[in-house]
Formats: C-alpha cells, structure tokens, sequence
C-alpha cells in the first residue's frame, strides 16, 4: 500500500525522521517497507499492511503509529461542515437497509449547490502520489479521505436518482430514497468505467426506488455519476459486512481501493467521522450548502471489551521487566483507555478502531512491540530434557516388524472383519464371535476372532502370480469368553506357503518363528503337543498332526502348524501352507533388549552326520534333547537337514539325518574326543528299542 512521506509529515507539529530513517524505523517497529522511491519533493513508501490492521490503511492510521513509537503528538483536528439548519435532511431523503447484517452501518449526508471542477493541486498531489487518477473534486475529495481516514466514500448526483416520495404541496423538491439490498438474479448494472455486470442474487447493491446505484463497497454505477452539470449530490459513507465484500470482488473479478479496506473491517465508527470530513472538504473547496442532519441507520453497537492485564504474566511472556508507567504510557500512546490502576493489574480498553485487540496477550504483544523487541535481551530458555517415556508396545512392535522382514516376509494389513460364511468356515462358533449391529456389507459382518482367515485369504489371491507367499501381520482380534465378555487382543501371524508340495514347510516355519524369539532375546521357547485349553486356537485350522503350541518357559504363548487339509480343500488352495499366531502382549512380557556377548572361538569346528530311524510319531525335538544332553558345550549346533519316509523304510517309522557341529572355547578337539563324544550320543539314542542309529 502507497504513502506519502510529505502527507505523513503533515499530521506532526514536530519534525519527523528523514524519509529513508523513517522506513528502517517502521521496519523495525511496525511493518515491512517494500520499496521506498523519491517522487519529485515527496518520498513514496510501499509498505506491506498486515491484514488485520485495517486501522493503517489511511495515513492517520500510520501516522498515529509513527506517533506512539516516536513519542511525538499528533495535531489533527476535522472540523466539521456548517450545516444550513432550515434545510432538513428528512426532506431530502430516506434510507432503508434491508439487512443489517450485511450493513451494519450506513451513513449520508446531502450537499446543495456544489460547483464541480477541477481539484486543488495539493488534493491532486496527494492523490496522484498513491496511486489514483484525479477525476473532479468532489470524487477526489471522497478518494483522499479514504486515503486519509481509511473510510471508503461515494458521491450519487442526486437530480440523477429516482424519486421515492410524491412532491408535498408546502414542498417543490422530490424526497429520494436509496435502499440498501440485495440484487435480483441477472439485474444489470453499467460501472463509471462503462462495463456491464449482470448481477447474482447474493451481491450487495446501492439501489434507488428503480434500479442499482453501486455495487456495495466495491463500484459506483454510471446512473448517478457526478459530471460537470451535477448540482446537488447525495454523500455516502457505510460499513459493510468483510466477507460479502471479500465474496462479491472475487465472484465478479473486481478489485478496487475501497473493497480491499472494506474486505479487512473498519472501524464501524469511522464512517460518521469520514462524512463530516469530506463535507467539510466539499463545502471548502467546492461551496455548497449541507442539508442540516444526518440519515444514519445503524446496528446496535457492542460495547468495547474491557481487559484484564496483568502486569507479571506481561513481564514473564515478554521475558523482560517493564515498569508499570512504561506499560501505562505505551498503551495511552496508542490510545487505549485505562479504565483502572490496581497493583500490579490494568484494565484497558482498546480504541474502537483496534479490531484486531481482543485478548491480553494482544495487548502484551503492542506494549513489546513499541517498547522494542531488540530491548529484550536473549536469553537461552532453561529446561530440563527429560527423555519421554519409552512406549514399549510400539518399540516391540517395530522390532518384531523389522526382524519379519528381515526373514524374507511381507507386512499386510488386513480389516478387521469376517464374512458371512466365514465362521462356519474356520470352526468359529456364534457364542464366540461378535456380530456388528450396522455391517457396511454381508462381508463386514462380524468383528475377526482371528487373523489367519484373512491372511489365507491374501495367500489365495496372491497365489496367482507367486509361487511362494511370505506374509505376516500385526493385528487385533475381537471374541467373547464363556461368559459372554467381549475380549480384544493384539496378535502376531504369519504364513509361509508354496505352490509345490512340500512336506518340510513346517520346519521351515518354525526355523523363522525360532529366529524371532533368537533375536528378541528370548532363549526359553520350545514347542509341545497340542492340548485342549480355554486358550486353544481354533483346531479346525490345524493340520492333526503337523501342529504344536509354542511355549516360552511353562507359558503358552501362540501356536505353530500346517493348515487343515479339509480347510484347505474348501478354500481351494493347493500346496503346501504353514501358519503361526503369537500373543503380542505374551511375547514382548519375555523381550529383552539385552543380548548376551558370546565370543566367537578362535579353534576350529568340525561335523559329523548322524542319521537315526525313529517311530513316526516321535518329535525332532526329542531327539535334539537327547543329543545335547550327552554333547553339552561341546555342541556348538545341530542342523536338521533330511526327514525320509518311502521305500527302504520300514512302515511306521521315518529317518532324521542331521548335522552335528562341535567346537571348543578353549582348545582344539580331537578326532578322537569327538567320535568318543559321537558313540555316547549313540548309545544314549538306541537306549529306547524302538530307535535305531543308521551306520
């Protein structure tokens, strides 16, 4: 926005800083100056106004803050129009507003007998300096007060509107009346600038009895323009709701002076005071008489919040001791009324054209800015870092997500809902599960009991364009106890499966189930036959016999297995598919982040291979018990690298061939330690008849 540096001067008794000081100053102090240029004998400030104060759009604003900054008086004083008092405003003219809302305030005032001409070179100068066109001096009077006061201004040719009331017989001249209203759909308006606008119903128009004047607060029509025959002119100064303003520019695509200050909110009080202004100036430099009176029909006027200020909490916010005559003396300078002095606790009220002060720290903040924010030393905030409580269900979580995918699997994410023939499917009873009141969709009807229905269901359709699916997911789970209770807990499943028969899968998962609980520093899992518990998973995604609780010391925390051939057939899954679910919040109860240091031996390994013909139903886990116990630390680890069954077989029984690897922390091993080691782990094994070591 555009200010002239010699019209600023102009509002001082007392000398001002030079123009370029003066910029650094409102730098400083208040607002950015853009761009300062010389302009003949004037300097022209371009300085960018923040959008909630409205009350510098005028050069009484800004200079009224160049006053409280610098210390220096204003010595402004409008004086007002001499009013012709046997000439009645009443009988002249009537306003109506037909919402007040969108007109909270509309004021105007009817001159008589003006002399339309060219304008003073001083208003022309002052005008020209911040941007406008000079036009005659009664539009330039309206433009400059704008530019003064900050009020928008329009003058209608009064002969020019349409009579609202029949002559009376004691009376020559018509009586006018202007309404404010809303436009009708497609009524028309021609603009002083000779564009057509075909109007909505939503836009705000100055009308006559016939047909629109202006359109509110942003362009006067051509119907009532002043020209060089007008005489007697009707003179309006109003407030206007912002938003209809901000609304009906963009709508139409116009822009001007007046709707961008009436787009921000003014000051509704400075509407009485701009019209006595520019009458004054109208009746000064163009003559005239002004009809005696005022129509101004207005909305209630809210009273000014008063508030409260505390001096200590100023003190403390701001970081910095102001004293209280300091405090009391910047806020008169900015023309906020003390209503009280009580210890350490101010009652202000701001200034009516102060939309922008509502709050204490509104006032806290004016009392710092024109103190000086550079008065304020800096000083480094003293706080003790305290680290934040460590979430360990999310900690958990993350390690077990990156541990997952580390072992080759794929996190999903699945909804936390079962179809309507999915329980009966999966072997869920009604008394367990959770039926939703409002299901989106028959697929949507129930809460899931369990995540590995919906994680088959990802193995099925992505069984169309992989031969293995790795997959794993983090989820909660909703069922009903026995006695009706609803439960919720958070679960970790996962399933390897392949499209090829495989009859190792299992072992193959639980190398990845043994590899999560290794690396979460869990040394006490181990796996047992399946029983019946109130805890069970559903038997009837289990494979009978390829199946087995995982346990973590005496505690049953998930469950390891092949699907169900009768499942799998149903849902028509070929291949081979192994599966695992966990409980969350049972496993991470034996997580540790502490990992035992074992130093890696500087003496050699070796392996020997060990085969052994065992009953069909004996556990790979019994037999690795066995060899540890006679092997002990000598053991380093044991790898299962074949299960048989088939032709050289006897019926009933399948052959486990294994890897035994032994090493020393202190010494070299001799062949002949380790087949000693070899023939007792024999012996130990044949002990049941039934076992047989194959040589």
């Amino acid at each position: 926005m555009l200010f002239s540096y010699n019209w600023l001067k102009s509002f001082f008794k007392k000398p001002i800083p030079a123009a370029r000081k003066l910029a650094e100053i409102l730098n400083l102090y208040l607002f950015e100056v853009e761009n300062l240029e010389k302009k003949g004998k004037d300097y022209i400030f371009d300085i960018a106004i923040l959008a909630n104060r409205s009350d510098c759009f005028s050069h009484l604003g800004l200079a009224r803050e160049i006053s409280a900054i610098l210390g220096l008086k204003l010595k402004y004083e409008f004086s007002k129009p001499k009013e012709k008092r046997n000439l009645k405003i009443k009988d002249f003219l009537t306003v109506e507003v037909k919402d007040k809302k969108d007109c909270p305030r509309y004021t105007a005032r009817v001159i008589l007998g003006v002399r339309v001409g060219p304008s003073p070179e001083w208003i022309r100068e002052r005008i020209e300096a911040c941007g406008l066109r000079s036009i005659n001096n009664i539009v330039d009077i309206t433009n400059y007060v704008m530019l003064e006061m900050g009020q928008p201004l329009h003058a209608f040719d009064y002969n020019k509107l349409s009579s609202s009331v029949p002559e009376r017989k004691q009376k020559k001249r018509e009586i006018k009346k202007i309404l404010v209203r809303k436009a009708k759909n497609n009524e028309k308006i021609i603009t002083l600038d000779n564009e057509t606008i075909f109007l909505k119903d939503n836009i705000l128009i100055i009308a006559d009895t016939e047909s629109p004047l202006a359109i509110a607060g942003i362009k006067g029509g051509k119907k009532a323009e002043i020209s060089s025959e007008t005489k007697d002119i009707i003179l309006e100064s109003a407030n206007f709701d912002p938003a209809l303003i901000y609304k009906t520019s963009k709508s139409i695509g116009l822009e001007t002076d007046a709707s961008l200050r009436f787009a921000h909110k003014i000051d509704r009080d400075l509407a009485q005071k701009a019209i006595d202004r520019a009458a004054f100036l109208i009746q000064k430099i163009a003559g005239g008489e002004v009809v005696s009176g005022l129509c101004d029909i207005s909305e209630k006027k809210k009273v000014p919040r008063e508030i409260r200020l505390n001096l200590n909490y100023l003190n403390s916010l701001l970081g910095v001791k102001i004293p209280k005559n300091k405090v009391v003396k910047i806020l008169k300078s900015l023309e906020f009324n003390i209503k009280s002095q009580k210890e350490n606790i101010l009652v202000v009220k701001p200034p009516s054209f102060r939309l922008d002060i509502s709050l204490p720290e509104d006032v806290i903040e004016e009392v710092g800015r024109i103190y000086g924010v550079q008065k304020i030393p800096a000083v480094y905030p003293l706080s003790a870092l305290v680290p934040p409580k460590k979430n360990y269900e999310i900690f958990w979580e993350n390690e077990i997500k990156d541990i997952m995918k580390n072992l080759g699997f794929s996190e999903v994410y699945n909804y936390s809902f079962l179809g309507e023939r999915e329980p009966e499917r999966f072997g869920f009873t009604k008394e367990e599960i959770i039926e939703i009141e409002n299901p989106v969709s028959s697929e949507q009807k129930y809460l899931r009991p369990n995540l590995l229905p919906n994680l088959l269901k990802n193995v099925k359709d992505n069984f169309r364009y992989f031969d293995e699916v790795k997959i794993f997911e983090i989820g909660k789970i909703f069922k009903k106890d026995k006695n009706g209770k609803f439960i919720e807990k958070r679960m970790v499943s996962g399933v390897l499966a392949q499209k090829q028969k495989n009859n190792d899968i299992f072992y193959y998962l639980k190398g990845a189930v043994d590899s999560l609980f290794e690396r979460l520093g869990i040394s006490s899992n181990w796996y047992d036959d399946f029983q019946q518990t109130p805890e069970e998973s559903k038997s009837a995604l289990w494979h009978p016999l390829k199946s087995a609780e995982i346990k973590v010391d005496s505690k049953e925390i998930g469950f390891l297995g092949e699907i169900s051939p009768y499942l799998q057939d149903n849902l028509e899954i070929k291949g081979s598919i192994a599966m695992f679910e966990i409980e969350f919040n049972e496993l991470t109860k034996f997580c540790s982040e502490e990992q035992e240091y074992q130093p890696i031996s500087q003496y050699p390994s070796a392996v020997r291979d060990l085969a052994v013909l065992v009953p069909r139903h004996v556990k790979v886990v019994e037999v690795l018990n066995k060899i540890n116990s006679v092997g002990g630390k000598l053991i380093r680890d044991i790898d299962l690298f074949d299960i048989y069954e088939g032709e050289e077989i006897p019926e009933g029984k399948k052959n486990l061939a294994f890897h035994i690897v032994y090493q020393a922390e202190d010494r070299t091993l001799t062949s002949e330690e380790i087949d000693n080691i070899q023939k007792k782990i024999i012996r130990e094994l044949e002990r049941d008849p039934e076992w047989e070591v194959r040589r």
